[in-house]
């Protein structure tokens, strides 16, 4: 019996030295920077992923060869062990699995960006959700108008409706979701803008301040010329003066424009030729930035009713037409 008790206490103090070397093998994988080598690298979780796939897929991505239960003992000891969030995340340098596994419950995952560029038109911003790869896209085969109706804006038209911004996201949202806040965020903005109005403003509506805005933006890129071409158009709105700008022609041809405005375009009547008709246009023509609502919010006092482009992408501004044919063969017909 002597020899039994031996051997049980050899085995005790074995399962003891095992145990202690097991402990803290787990200690020091837990706490240990994972080799990632030079990069950093990503790791793209889909929602439903199984744990046990999680932990391959990280063991595969790091060249971590720690036990797949030493991962579960470390979620089961960090109470994360169902609570781990899809989507993508950075692995860097330096990361531990406990870091890596807290990163993953807190769901700090990779946040991407989509800009909208000042002066798009509506299908402009469709091919550039569309060409997204890492939003999911759910508006091919849609209409505008169909678009319009599942962002909740239906009957409205969709041109200049989206504020120019960059927009966060993470990877598998979807590009109508992007569509809905940067629609909010220019009625937001817009509302805002439209508070903050010179009273005597001819505009009746914040819609007619943003189609405004949207032919301000079109004009020029130039951000301190913006309140003295808004200052033009109002003043012309108010004589009354036709607006005769260019990019509503243009923009009223639709598909049809080459690139090259001619005078049969400009004598050409649609709904958007500003040569023909007065008043503004029925709809914006583009995308503006809030710079372009600031700026028909509170025009540039003056009187000039005139500009023409320099040719590098500046304006010579006139109060008078014979200033403004001056200007003309000075920089259009030299």
């Amino acid at each position: 019996m002597r020899w039994i008790k031996r051997l049980f206490l050899l085995l005790l103090v074995i399962a003891v030295v095992a145990g202690a070397y097991v402990y803290r093998d787990y200690r020091r994988f837990a706490e240990t920077p994972m080799p990632l080598g030079a990069h950093e690298l990503v790791l793209d979780v889909k929602l439903g992923t199984s744990f046990p796939s999680i932990v391959r897929k990280i063991k595969a991505a790091t060249g971590n060869n720690a036990p797949w239960w030493y991962w579960r003992i470390l979620a089961h000891e960090m109470g994360v062990l169902d609570g781990l969030h899809a989507g993508e995340y950075a692995l860097t340098q330096h990361m531990s699995p406990r870091r890596l596994l807290r990163r993953m419950a807190d769901g700090d995952v990779i946040h991407h960006q989509f800009t909208i560029i000042e002066g798009w038109r509506f299908k402009e911003l469709r091919l550039a959700l569309a060409k997204e790869a890492k939003l999911e896209s759910t508006l091919g085969g849609l209409s505008d108008t169909d678009v319009m109706a599942r962002i909740g804006a239906e009957g409205v038209h969709p041109e200049g409706r989206f504020l120019p911004e960059t927009y966060s996201f993470v990877r598998g949202q979807k590009d109508i979701d992007v569509l809905k806040r940067a629609y909010r965020a220019m009625q937001t903005r817009l509302a805002a803008r439209w508070a903050e109005r010179d009273p005597q403003l001819p505009l009746g509506s914040p819609d007619e301040m943003l189609t405004l805005a949207s032919i301000v933006e079109k004009e020029t890129g130039q951000a301190a010329e913006r309140p003295r071409i808004a200052g033009v158009f109002v003043r012309r709105l108010k004589m009354p003066m036709m607006l005769q700008t260019d990019p509503t022609v243009i923009y009223g041809l639709g598909d049809s424009f080459n690139g090259n405005l001619t005078r049969k375009h400009l004598e050409t009547d649609t709904p958007y030729n500003t040569y023909t008709r007065f008043g503004l246009p029925p709809t914006p023509i583009a995308l503006p930035g809030d710079a372009a609502l600031a700026a028909v919010a509170k025009p540039a006092e003056g009187s000039e009713l005139y500009f023409v482009a320099k040719g590098n992408g500046e304006h010579a501004f006139s109060a008078t037409l014979t200033e403004h044919n001056r200007a003309v063969r000075e920089y259009q017909l030299r």
